[in-house]
């Protein structure tokens, strides 16, 4: 939504992703500085490669292969087809063991089923167009302002679809990667801050390359600031720190399941701000996702209810067996004393 607005008024995503993770690192930093003075571990040379690895996944890859799928299809439909995040990551969390899957059961048959759908309702997305859709506050809005038919053509689509993909396929990454940096760097507020750092370092040095000209760096009171500002604050700062909270109670995977929330926001407002037109194959695509990432979700919620009934038991035991050592410990002591007797 602010993407478009920004590119209207000419600012390069490429600069955008600097200012944005600029802006999200100043603003993250006295936080972390002050709340994790502490408890902040040493940076060793593990974890700072890890860093280094999440900034460029993120904030350079992923947010400049998702903006330049925005900017050749629409706001409403990268957001709709960024619902296969989950499908991905589930998928890659299996290939890392971080998931575990038996066939037997239906929490896992619904975990495969839901990941299948959602795969299914992002081709549909991307093969079937269908007739436009006229809502109640765009009828009378003319339709080649932001159309995926008129502003861009067929080629300028499907480019833009595989971009998104690859922005989604970085994304996917960077949560298992985060995932795994959280055990051994398991300050929140330090590792978002260190990502936005080394993200503007490395989206810098190649903003550099791609825009030689110096005014494709100027910035002023617009909307080109609010959006590197907001963007970078919500949309990486606040947002970074707090999947990494949820990352360590339920996994990467149950962090990704609630983009259609995003889908739905989007699409209203695009097509009430920015007079995108929408098609009914993304309606029936978006719809077919939504229930497929539902189904991974309950699959995921019967593992997470699963797993607390599993240390339950493990406490039980214990607590158990820990009572009978002591009982016979005690036994043992009153058998030697009336020996001494």
């Amino acid at each position: 939504m602010e993407l478009a607005g920004t590119w209207r008024k000419g600012m390069s995503h490429y600069v955008l992703v600097v200012y944005r993770n600029v802006a999200a690192a100043i603003v993250m930093a006295p936080f972390a500085l002050w709340f994790e003075r502490k408890t902040r571990p040493k940076l060793s040379l593990s974890v700072f490669i890890k860093i280094l690895a999440l900034g460029l996944l993120e904030p350079v890859l992923d947010q400049n292969f998702i903006y330049m799928g925005v900017n050749s299809t629409s706001a409403s439909f990268a957001s709709a087809l960024t619902n296969i995040l989950p499908a991905l990551t589930f998928v890659n969390a299996i290939i890392l063991r971080m998931e575990r899957i038996e066939t037997k059961e239906r929490r896992s048959l619904a975990k495969i089923a839901g990941t299948a759908i959602t795969v299914g309702g992002a081709l549909l997305m991307i093969l079937f167009k269908g007739p436009n859709v006229n809502c109640p506050w765009s009828k009378h809005v003319i339709n080649d302002s932001v159309s995926d038919s008129g502003a861009h053509n067929s080629g300028h689509w499907l480019m833009g679809t595989f971009m998104i993909l690859l922005s989604c396929f970085c994304w996917s990454a960077f949560f298992i990667l985060q995932s795994y940096t959280l055990r051994s760097y398991p300050c929140g507020l330090s590792l978002t801050t260190l990502i936005c750092a080394t993200g503007a370092m490395e989206s810098g040095a190649v903003a550099l390359v791609m825009e030689r000209d110096t005014k494709a760096w100027s910035i002023g009171f617009d909307i080109r600031l609010f959006t590197a500002v907001y963007s970078g604050i919500m949309c990486s700062g606040v947002a970074y720190y707090v999947q990494g909270i949820v990352i360590k109670e339920r996994g990467p995977v149950f962090v990704t399941a609630f983009s259609p929330l995003c889908m739905i926001i989007v699409t209203v407002l695009g097509s009430f701000i920015l007079s995108e037109v929408v098609t009914l194959g993304r309606l029936i695509g978006a719809t077919v996702i939504v229930v497929g990432l539902y189904a991974l979700i309950w699959g995921k919620n019967m593992d997470h209810l699963k797993s607390i009934d599993n240390n339950k038991e493990e406490n039980s035991f214990e607590k158990h067996k820990s009572f009978e050592l002591s009982f016979s410990t005690s036994d043992v002591n009153k058998t030697s004393s009336l020996g001494n007797i």
